[in-house]
């Protein structure tokens, strides 16, 4: 299955109906602007970023091991990234 066909829009219908347009895309929605009859532009939305409102929004969700800052786990990535001589 692929994705869901793309609404159509010609040139003058996408002037007059901008905002109407910019609501579907804000839904999810993508829309081909087309010159007669041919696609020329897809209006498509932004990918959702991650919002992290304050420090600390993954207490409780992250586990560290008990050595995870000792020197031989530090050791071992300086190693994996080359940085010991």
């Amino acid at each position: 299955m692929g994705e869901p066909a793309a609404a159509q829009f010609n040139i003058h219908e996408a002037k007059t109906q901008l905002s109407r347009i910019i609501e579907r895309v804000e839904r999810g929605e993508q829309v081909v602007i087309s010159r007669a009859g041919v696609p020329v532009a897809k209006v498509v939305p932004f990918p959702v970023k991650a919002r992290r409102r304050q420090r600390g929004s993954l207490a409780g969700k992250v586990t560290l091991s008990a050595d995870w800052d000792s020197g031989d786990v530090n050791g071992t990535i300086a190693d994996d990234f080359g940085m010991r001589p």
